[in-house]
């Protein structure tokens, strides 16, 4: 984001939170969904507020609001999906990083280390990055059998490659026999 949305923890109100709206503008909207790798994004909006929790703590919460276009896995035409989410996160001063070669991960991702400031804007940048669909499909885009083979060889199928379906056609002729 081109304009810094960081706010200096230190000239926050202890007694009121601090309300805060990001709406990116076009230029802003294009570099967040280059980063991000999707084709556009359009109408995203970040509100909330950020406020003391104890005298060193602070709590950002927020509504994520965005409409993505990206390519269909599938049939690779734009598709539009509408992401709405709530962001919560707390920044505590006692936060402590993990050490050594194997590092187990937290079971609350909601915490983070509370540094000098606090930026809203990366927090939307990064709760986007994690909501935007994986693996986008168009409705009724169906990934179907693909079946290759060289010339003169029949191809194998799917059902081909599944061992249990012949052993149950062979259980059937064994019992036929009987």
């Amino acid at each position: 984001m081109s304009e810094s949305t960081a706010l200096r923890v230190a000239d926050l109100p202890q007694n009121t939170p601090t309300a805060f709206e990001i709406t990116p503008g076009k230029e802003e909207l294009a570099a967040l969904a280059a980063e991000l790798g999707v084709n556009a994004l359009r109408k995203v909006r970040f509100t909330g507020e950020i406020k003391a929790l104890g005298k060193r703590d602070w709590q950002l919460t927020g509504a994520l609001g965005a409409t993505v276009v990206q390519d269909c896995v599938v049939t690779l035409e734009p598709v539009t999906s509408r992401i709405e989410e709530k962001v919560n996160l707390t920044y505590t001063a006692r936060y402590e990083t993990p050490e050594g070669a194997e590092v187990e991960m937290p079971g609350d991702d909601s915490i983070e280390p509370l540094g000098s400031h606090i930026d809203p804007g990366q927090v939307m940048a990064e709760a986007l990055a994690l909501h935007i669909p994986p693996y986008p499909r168009k409705d009724g885009a169906e990934l179907g059998e693909a079946v290759y083979a060289e010339d003169g060889v029949a191809p194998m199928r799917d059902e081909d490659a599944k061992p249990f379906a012949g052993l149950a056609a062979l259980r059937g002729q064994l019992k036929d026999e009987d």
